[in-house]
């Protein structure tokens, strides 16, 4: 119920601006399935391979798709993945404003889903 009225809001928030319908359906559904099913993996490797925990994750990367475009997600997945790797030209994403704002945005994604689905 609450994606049908998220939907909704958003359908009616580009009435008027010459967005199509299928523009809107783009923007709430532009996360590959392989990206969604591997947010899915790793979340039950964390949480447990449980009925239960499929559901839960399913509806948390579905939550953090309604709150970040891909691209974003993307981003902040690739800064994530260079903090880990050591070196002097890695130092950038650890310290850039940009890159900050990036990894905030999808932690705060994250805990939005947290609380809906956990």
């Amino acid at each position: 119920m609450k994606r049908l009225i998220c939907a909704f809001a958003v359908a009616c928030s580009t009435l008027g601006t010459g967005v199509s319908a299928q523009s809107v359906a783009d923007r709430l559904n532009d996360y590959p399935t392989a990206a969604r099913a591997d947010y899915v993996f790793a979340c039950m490797v964390t949480n447990g391979q449980t009925r239960e925990m499929l559901d839960r994750c399913a509806c948390s990367i579905d939550e953090i798709a309604s709150i970040l475009p891909y691209a974003k997600y993307l981003q902040a997945e690739t800064v994530l993945s260079m903090r880990r790797v050591g070196g002097e030209r890695m130092s950038f994403f650890k310290s850039a404003s940009m890159a900050e704002h990036l990894v905030a945005d999808m932690r705060r994604a994250q805990a939005e889903a947290e609380i809906v689905c956990f």
